[in-house]
């Protein structure tokens, strides 16, 4: 017999504004079924960022709050340490969390905060016009690095499951990406084993989940596949950092 897929109960039943062959999407859908697995969605609480995120409680059918650009860290300590029986997650992207929200997310890893990290990188600022991100690799080009990001000028990438692995609260680091079929299953089962360990009260879990935009990248959303492939998974190489 064949599966009947539909909506889960943890979407909401209107279209998102994400830009075609954007990872978001996918993104939305693997934490709706994952929250709806395990049967939290009553008690889940989200907090979305300054982004191409920051409409996200539109389209999750749970509890979402807004936070400061980088602060949904913070937000998320406070939600879970005051209701600590809810599921509390955030939902970045590396413009939020890597560059002007490192502070809280490191210091969140290290305090241990029983909280769920959900991190989108697509290596660029995609909201603004796309500008040159933490996360934007040696000499991709962006709208502020039209040659290319030179390294000397501008630093290197940075790898955000390999900083936090070095924090002694970090339980749960794991890199994925959704750019093929094989792939978004493995995002699946990272981001339910990320909410699973907070139910579990294990403490800090954090998913980075590689995804493409095709817009700001200048390419189109099959070519954004194959550059994954080909040139981003071999800068930030998937696979579990830290799983106690």
């Amino acid at each position: 017999m064949n599966k009947i897929l539909s909506r889960p109960e943890s979407l909401t039943l209107i279209q998102h504004s994400y830009c075609p062959g954007c990872g978001h999407g996918i993104i939305h859908r693997i934490i709706a079924e994952c929250i709806d697995e395990l049967g939290v969605r009553e008690k889940t609480i989200g907090i979305a960022p300054v982004g191409c995120a920051v409409f996200a409680y539109d389209y999750f059918n749970f509890d979402v709050t807004e936070a400061a650009h980088g602060r949904p860290p913070a937000v998320a300590t406070g939600i879970k340490r005051v209701l600590p029986d809810r599921v509390v997650f955030t939902y970045q992207g590396d413009g939020d969390l890597a560059a002007i929200g490192t502070n809280e997310t490191v210091h969140a890893a290290n305090r241990s905060e029983n909280i769920t990290v959900i991190f989108v990188n697509n290596a660029v600022y995609g909201m603004t016009g796309g500008q040159m991100a933490p996360t934007t690799i040696e000499k991709q080009k962006t709208a502020t690095t039209p040659f290319g990001r030179d390294i000397k000028r501008d630093g290197y990438p940075l790898k955000v499951c390999e900083l936090l692995a070095a924090t002694g609260g970090a339980v749960y680091l794991e890199r994925v990406a959704v750019n093929n079929i094989k792939n978004i299953m493995k995002t699946r089962k990272a981001i339910k084993k990320a909410f699973q360990n907070q139910i579990d009260n294990k403490g800090f879990s954090l998913v980075e989940v590689l995804s493409q935009c095709p817009v700001n990248w200048g390419m189109t959303p099959k070519e954004s596949v194959k550059w994954m492939d080909d040139v981003f998974v071999k800068h930030f190489p998937l696979g579990v950092y830290k799983d106690i």
